[in-house]
This record gives C-alpha cells, structure tokens and sequence, in this order.
C-alpha cells in the first residue's frame, strides 16, 4: 500500500495518521488556493478531516465550496473541517501576555482543540500587571499542559513555570519594539529560562506549541490505558 499520493504539486502524507496518530496538516503560507483546496479535498477523502494554518480568506472561500461545514477563524488563521475521534482528560491551558500576542495564542488553542484536547484560555495575564496572572494560580495547576505565548522580553513563561508542576511549552511572538528584534529576544529569553521544565517552540509557531501539548496528552492516556 503506497505511504503517500503524488498529486503534482506535492506528495500527500496520508500515512501520517498510522504513524503519529493524526493526519498531515497542510502549511498554508506561500501555497496558492487551488493549491490548498486540492490537498485539503485529499485530505478529508483520507481521514475524514483536515486542517490548514496559516489560510487567508481566498483559501477558506474555495474550501468552502466543496465543504461547506468548514470554518475558518480569522484570528487564528486556522481553516478546519471535521473533528477528532479521540479525546483527552484534562485541560490544556493557553497562556496569553497581551492582546497582540491573539493571533499566535488562538492559534496554538484551535490547534489543541482540533486534535481533541478541551482548552482553557487565559488571556491578557503579562508580567507588567502580575496580579492578573496571579489571580489564575489554581487553573495553572489544575491543566495538564500548559502553553505560554509572549513577546516582548517573553519572560512571562519563566513565572509561569514556577507556578506549576506541569510540562510548559512557550512560545515567543514577534510582537514588540525595535531591541525585541522581531522574536529573538522572547526567543532567547525562554531558552536561557531559569525555571525547569520550560520547553521552546520558535517564534509565533502556535501551530507547533498546540501539536506537542497534544502529543504529551496522547502519551499520558497511552500509558494511562496500559
């Protein structure tokens, strides 16, 4: 049995799902529409399923036509269509410093929830008014895994790592001013955390963030289930 389809373009994993527990998604930026739409129409012939991050308007528009059950969220950038058959106990919980850092956030939070995982936003929670974060102590503790995203100096993921005794997964985001140099500083900033157990993922990658918090509830209810 062929492990992938050759339609042109490209070559369609459709193997994935057997191996990692859940199907290719597809990389929106730099492919055209009818591009997206043709692997995405693969995709949902395959698993019943699909999603594309990254996807502008034009690209859901065109998916759309042929699924019309399909939605797109505009913040997120997340264009999906039909649902995962497994769930997970627990929450992941989506930490956000500010409101620029939405798009990234959501993104990592449609991610989790696409995959199966029940998610618990907290949002707008940065250093510069600590209390706010504070005030979310026992929902930290409470989720299985929880994500941070920040700009700025990023330190947010620091704080929040001492605050619980779950895996942190932090994602950096290229918002802030000039010596915040489009990421690297977060970026740098949570590699050298001083707090154990912080894992990186690279600048505004949600998608990424959201796919290993997933990971880590699929290991907990395998090994849960032996």
């Amino acid at each position: 049995m062929d492990t992938f389809k050759d339609i042109g373009f490209c070559k369609l994993d459709i193997d994935r799902e057997k191996r990692t527990g859940y199907p290719e998604v597809i990389f929106g930026q730099g492919k055209t529409e009818k591009q997206v739409a043709a692997i995405f129409a693969e995709l949902m012939k395959a698993h019943n399923r699909a999603m594309a991050t990254r996807a502008t308007k034009a690209m859901a528009a065109l998916v759309k036509d042929q699924f019309p059950e399909a939605v797109y969220d505009p913040v997120s950038r997340l264009l999906t269509c039909g649902e995962s058959p497994r769930r997970y106990a627990g929450t992941v919980a989506v930490v956000c410093a500010g409101t620029s850092d939405l798009p990234v956030a959501e993104e990592a939070a449609g991610t989790a929830q696409w995959m199966g995982c029940e998610v618990e936003r907290i949002y707008d929670v940065g250093v510069a008014g600590i209390d706010r974060l504070l005030a979310f102590r026992e929902q930290l503790r409470e989720a299985r895994v929880v994500i941070v995203v920040a700009g700025m100096e990023g330190a947010l993921a620091s704080v929040v790592g001492g605050l619980t005794r779950r895996p942190v997964i932090a994602v950096p985001t290229s918002v802030g001013y000039g010596a915040h140099f489009s990421g690297l500083t977060p970026l740098f900033s949570m590699l050298t955390s001083c707090t154990a157990g912080v894992t990186v993922v690279n600048i505004d990658n949600g998608f990424g963030a959201g796919y290993a918090a997933v990971m880590i509830q699929q290991l907990v209810q395998e090994a849960v289930g032996k």
